[in-house]
């Protein structure tokens, strides 16, 4: 926080949000790993403000619970009732008392609203000596938004409705964003001269730039060259046309970091992920949370990290990973599904129709197929045998299981927590191993074979089945060719 930071970043988080549809509070539907309101907050803190101050209204209870566990540091102000922009700061004033200094006005659906963008209006409001400044934007197509008229000087001189707009006013595309720079103490005066006298009954914030120009003050404007980063959103199709922009930006970032990026229309990365120079996401891939990628690791195609962590030159094809970490060169899938504590060291394998929880699996040791790994501990350069489960849990506690290293788990075992085996040790395909190995033994666990002949024969007669046995006996017998 600079001596100059604003005095505070009022965000208007009140409204209701109908046309979403929605239980969710408008503003915070997600996109890119972020409720829209997150995106605003994150935008706000960059200019490093004495104070943000949240005006919540409709369901408050949500936003209240998501800034208690997302932005502490945000005050939240509730407006009982929704009287209209220029209200919820008048009720954002009462609660903070006076501010002097520069505040700034912004809205918390608009999440694609750049930090910079901010720190530019704030530039501009100061340099000028404004009273006021208005952030804008120039529209392909304004109808339905308010005109900025402006002076010869290039300063404010009206914010004209649409429906209140001349033919000339309508032709202007220059737009109010519904965002502000304002002198706080100025402001703090200005709206206690707000009126409702309007059809909506309201407190309008334009109405104060009316004021401070009445007044004698100087109002600023600052244009906004992407139009696309002001817009706002209001239903569902709004948030996913902003969610492939944002999504859109990331990735840019992301390749002009030095990722590459094979499909960037089928590859979806939050915004809280980190990649390395080198990394390589192939398609129909989506990165969340905090996953992060070292250099050289691979991900894809049809993958889907939540919250992982992949190691340099490490290979992840087809799979689900959450929570998990896996280590430098290590390989994972096709289709594997890596839970939560999953950790896979260096150079280890994890393979087709895997699934891990819990687990640590050392250096070099492979998990290849058809095997569920939970709750474990496995050493370096160990291999377990296709369709084996580590049986974790008794009906009511989970137990664990401990693999050393150089071990050889068979084929089809049944791992019984807890149980341990040790370095070297081999263990019989079939097993069920509920009794610690010691280092170096073979642990057989299962019945020896007993064949009842002629069974098929006696108890499935005329079966398909029954004439094949028949047929083969007789050959064995030196009669007829069961071909």
């Amino acid at each position: 926080m600079s001596a100059d930071s604003p005095a505070a970043v009022i965000v208007l988080a009140a409204g209701e949000g109908t046309r979403m549809k929605s239980r969710t509070l408008k503003v915070l539907h997600e996109l890119g790993g972020r409720a829209m309101l997150g995106h605003v907050l994150a935008a706000a803190r960059e200019l490093g403000p004495r104070r943000i101050v949240a005006v919540v209204g409709h369901r408050r209870e949500q936003a209240v619970a998501y800034l208690g566990e997302h932005a502490p540091d945000v005050e939240p102000v509730v407006q009982e009732v929704q009287g209209g922009t220029g209200h919820a700061v008048r009720m954002a004033l009462e609660q903070t008392g006076s501010l002097d200094g520069t505040v700034v006005v912004t809205n918390g659906d608009h999440p694609l609203l750049r930090g910079e963008t901010l720190a530019a209006l704030v530039r501009t409001h100061e340099t000028a000596g404004n009273a006021v400044t208005v952030l804008t934007t120039e529209m392909p197509d304004a109808t339905g938004y308010g005109r900025m008229i402006r002076a010869a000087d290039g300063s404010v001189e009206a914010i004209v409705e649409h429906k209140d707009a001349t033919e000339a006013q309508r032709a202007v595309t220059e737009i109010n964003v519904g965002m502000y720079a304002f002198d706080g103490t100025l402001l703090e005066d200005a709206l206690k001269r707000v009126t409702t006298d309007n059809a909506g009954g309201e407190e309008y914030l334009t109405d104060v730039v009316a004021i401070l120009r009445g007044d004698g003050h100087r109002a600023g404007a600052h244009l906004v060259a992407d139009w696309a980063e002001t817009q706002g959103v209001n239903d569902r199709v709004q948030l996913a046309q902003a969610r492939r922009q944002l999504n859109d930006r990331i990735l840019e970032a992301h390749m002009r970091a030095g990722v590459t990026i094979i499909d960037p229309a089928s590859t979806w990365i939050d915004v809280d992920v980190t990649a390395e120079p080198d990394a390589v996401v192939h398609p129909g891939t989506q990165l969340h949370g905090r996953t992060h990628l070292e250099a050289g690791a691979s991900v894809g195609p049809n993958c889907t990290l939540t919250d992982t962590r992949v190691g340099a030159d490490a290979s992840v094809v087809n799979a689900v990973c959450v929570e998990a970490e896996i280590g430098p060169e290590a390989s994972v899938g096709p289709f594997a599904y890596l839970r939560p504590g999953t950790r896979l060291s260096r150079k280890g394998k994890i393979g087709t129709y895997v699934e891990t929880k819990n687990a640590e699996i050392g250096e070099g040791t492979k998990v290849p197929h058809l095997t569920y790994v939970g709750d474990a501990e496995i050493g370096d350069h160990s291999n377990i045998g296709a369709s084996s489960v580590f049986v974790n849990y008794d009906g009511v506690r989970k137990h664990r299981s401990v693999i050393g290293s150089h071990v050889k788990v068979g084929s089809d075992n049944m791992i019984v927590a807890p149980v341990t085996v040790g370095d070297g040790a081999y263990t019989a395909a079939g097993s069920v191993i509920i009794q610690d190995v010691p280092p170096g033994a073979m642990a057989v666990a299962r019945a020896r074979q007993r064949n009842v002949e002629g069974w098929v024969e006696r108890k499935r007669p005329g079966t398909p089945a029954a004439e094949a046995a028949e047929a083969a006996r007789r050959a064995a017998e030196g009669g007829d060719d069961p071909a």
